[in-house]
């Protein structure tokens, strides 16, 4: 895990440029790169940074007393995480682990908590992302309360190829059937029957990577 060594002026003539910021490499921030498998940090590690997903995707979970792992939350480009550093707690309450190739932009606690209190652009952004963040909470706790699994493997699906009106197709890296199903809480069976099922009808395509086609949206909105 190689840090870039790339650094940009999140500074503008129009001010500070978020986008830039998240981007790049800086004071306070690194870009580090993650493989499949790779943990980002576990359940119990010291919480002194905030972290943002530039590529790839993020599995969050907990560990029980009595060792069962639940994944509590599937992140993509554009995600932060480890955000309960800000509000005082001192240890990772749970372990995030690289579900592909990703790439992860670092940022200390001091120079977040600075950014959130001097750019309001970077506050609007993040204080926008976590009301979106939490909506997705109560979407994916009815999804998994009410929906089949077919249902919650074309909406991970969806939400991990980031499909919206401006991009409707969007491709994946390769992710191992296994990893979906321990995302959706089913079996890696029943997962390889649903993903065949997907590429007969046409709304997904294997091409080097998983192309995901927009027409996977009408198996999470059929009744």
């Amino acid at each position: 895990m190689t840090p870039k060594t790339r650094t940009v002026r999140p500074k503008t003539l129009r001010g500070f440029d978020v986008e830039v910021y998240l981007e790049s490499t800086g004071p306070a921030r690194k870009i580090v790169k993650y493989q499949r498998r790779d943990v980002v940090f576990a359940q119990g590690d010291a919480a002194d940074d905030v972290r943002y997903i530039q590529k790839g995707a993020i599995k969050l979970s907990v560990v029980s007393h009595t060792g069962k792992e639940a994944v509590v939350a599937m992140l993509a480009r554009g995600d932060f995480f480890g955000e309960r550093a800000l509000a005082g707690h001192s240890i990772r309450i749970e372990s995030a682990t690289a579900v592909m190739a990703t790439t992860v932009l670092v940022i200390e606690k001091e120079a977040m908590v600075r950014l959130l209190h001097e750019e309001s652009a970077f506050s609007d952004r993040f204080i926008a992302y976590m009301l979106t963040r939490n909506m997705r909470i109560e979407a994916d706790l009815v999804d998994q309360l009410f929906n089949s699994s077919e249902k919650r493997l074309a909406r991970t699906l969806l939400l991990l190829a980031r499909y919206d009106q401006t991009n409707p197709q969007g491709t994946l890296p390769r992710i191992s059937q296994e990893t979906l199903a321990e995302m959706i809480g089913s079996t890696r069976a029943r997962v390889n029957f649903f993903m065949n099922k997907f590429r007969n009808l046409g709304l997904i395509e294997y091409n080097g990577g998983l192309k995901i086609n927009s027409s996977l949206l009408s198996v999470v909105l059929h009744d």
